[in-house]
């Protein structure tokens, strides 16, 4: 099993083992369905409101590809269920980007270039 480059980092938060390792697990799933992933940086974060004293758990997610970055976030009562949320996010960037480069190498379209092109001398 190849270890691909995850990055995971706490905000307000000691990271556990079962995070890590949740993160991980879940990463690789991104890794199989896109091979062209250079790496992943995962941030969890624990945000309490003062105004509403509702605790909040953040997962944000960056994938690093050629191209434009992916970037998601999900916020839940549950780290793990944000981080559920986040990957799954992420999974449907990385569906639709596969299937826009199918579609566009599918229809490429000729280039037509006028017979009158004056030379440059």
């Amino acid at each position: 099993m190849k270890q691909h480059d995850v990055i995971i980092s706490g905000l307000n938060l000691d990271l556990t083992d079962a995070m890590k390792n949740m993160v991980h697990e879940k990463a690789e799933k991104l890794f199989e369905h896109y091979d062209q992933i250079i790496r992943m940086r995962v941030e969890l974060e624990f945000d309490s409101h003062q105004a509403s004293h509702q605790k909040e758990f953040i997962a944000k997610g960056q994938l690093e590809v050629r191209g434009n970055d992916h970037f998601a976030s999900d916020a839940s009562g549950d780290m793990y269920k944000s981080i559920d949320g986040m990957v799954q996010k992420l999974d449907r960037m990385l569906r639709r980007r596969h299937r826009l480069q199918k579609v566009k190498r599918k229809n490429t379209h000729q280039v037509d270039i006028p017979a009158e092109i004056p030379k440059a001398m």
